[in-house]
């Protein structure tokens, strides 16, 4: 996600407000913030969840809705998202 630089605070706010909420919805493992090295203004969240069904039913949940309407807002750029799943090397 990148942000509008002046809104970066607000975004850390919104963030610290709702990863324990987040943490705790049913079927997430885990959540952290990265941000990028080169551009602070860029963030990602990593999130691994016990199933696709969780994580859409994590999506579909009003703290879901009401975080990502005020984090949207604050966005200089389209920000991307893509699940995945973890591959077995042999």
């Amino acid at each position: 996600m990148t942000f509008q630089e002046d809104k970066l605070d607000e975004f850390m706010a919104i963030f610290g407000q709702s990863k324990d909420q987040i943490r705790a919805f049913p079927g997430c493992l885990h959540l952290e913030l990265l941000c990028d090295l080169d551009k602070p203004n860029i963030r990602m969240t990593y999130s691994r969840w016990e199933s696709a069904e969780a994580l859409e039913q994590y999506r579909q949940s009003e703290l879901f809705r009401t975080t990502w309407a005020a984090t949207k807002k604050l966005f200089a750029d389209k920000p991307m998202a893509f699940s995945a799943g973890q591959l077995d090397v042999l």
